[in-house]
């Protein structure tokens, strides 16, 4: 049907003004390291310590800009590790999610929720959405054959928002899956 960007979402870290003044002190902006593929979004230069009980995961980045509630992606790769066993859900929603301490150069937060394993999405513009007859009630399928191990990806879910670019995030584990390494291409097949 139609092309689109694959990328690779690594583990990366939202945060919310309360958490950003505790880990790196009042008053602290976080610094952009480089823009990322949604317009707004930026890889910090920030980066933080994941602990729980079990290990800890080191210079984990932070993404601007802030959101009103912290939000820890990781993959099930990284959630073993950790010990942790967080549910893969669509970015924002946290209730019943896991827990982990972030450790900063000037403080700690103790997360009670907000780890997850992001769910695949596709982002689109209003106007990309409306050409292809797709909104946020639909899943659909990516294929990614721009590799030597060609897979297709069910149930993404769509992302809409003014000026998007239409990209699909996959995690980790699932982007080593198909062999991707940087952005790929794939195909919407509804």
């Amino acid at each position: 049907m139609s092309k689109v960007i694959v990328e690779t979402s690594a583990r990366h870290i939202h945060l919310c003004q309360e958490d950003l003044d505790k880990l790196f002190g009042k008053g602290h902006q976080l610094r952009k390291l480089r823009n990322l593929s949604q317009p707004s979004e930026f890889a910090a230069q920030e980066t933080l310590i994941i602990k729980t009980p079990k290990n800890v995961l080191d210079k984990v980045r932070v993404v601007g800009p802030l959101r009103h509630q912290t939000q820890v992606e990781i993959s099930k790769t990284d959630a073993r590790w950790l010990g942790l066993n967080p549910p893969i859900r669509r970015s924002g929603d946290l209730d019943g999610s896991e827990k982990c301490i972030l450790i900063g150069p000037k403080g700690q937060v103790r997360l009670t929720v907000g780890v997850i394993v992001a769910w695949r999405h596709l982002h689109l513009s209003p106007r990309f959405a409306k050409e292809h007859n797709l909104n946020e009630q639909n899943l659909v399928s990516v294929r990614v054959n721009q590799s030597a191990r060609t897979l297709t990806f069910h149930n993404v879910y769509i992302r809409i928002g003014e000026g998007f670019a239409p990209v699909v995030h996959l995690d980790t584990d699932e982007a080593n899956a198909a062999g991707i390494v940087g952005p790929t291409e794939g195909e919407i097949i509804v």
